[in-house]
Order: structure tokens, then sequence, then C-alpha cells
């Protein structure tokens, strides 16, 4: 069984925020929403397993709590 990592595992995670949000400036609402629905299948395609997959949604479904 695969396991998810919710620890910090992301080098420089104020660059990749500031990334992120640098990604939406100037969309509208609903651009904005079509780039975070192709960076979650973009990630999802790289991380490629379907239980981790699964665990990831559970997680982001109920924040706070373990999976």
């Amino acid at each position: 069984m695969s396991t998810l990592n919710l620890k910090p595992n992301i080098e420089d995670p104020d660059g990749f925020y500031a990334d992120l949000i640098g990604a939406h400036e100037g969309l509208s609402d609903a651009e904005s929403a079509a780039l975070n629905a192709r960076l979650v299948l973009l990630f999802a395609n790289h991380i490629g397993d379907r239980d981790i997959l699964r665990k990831a949604i559970k997680a982001a479904s109920n924040p706070g709590k373990e999976t």
C-alpha cells in the first residue's frame, strides 16, 4: 500500500506559492479555475498512483484529518 506524504516536501515553498499566484494574475475566475483544473490533472498524471491519488482526494476533502 502506498503512503501519501502530508509532510512539507517542497523546496522553497514560498517561491512555489509566488509562482502559483503569479500564474493566476490577470485571469478571470473561470480562467483561474481552468488553470487549477489543468494543474490538478498534470500533477495527478505525474503521481500516477491511483491509491495515492485517492488518498490525496480524501485528504483534501477532509482537511486536518489523517488519511
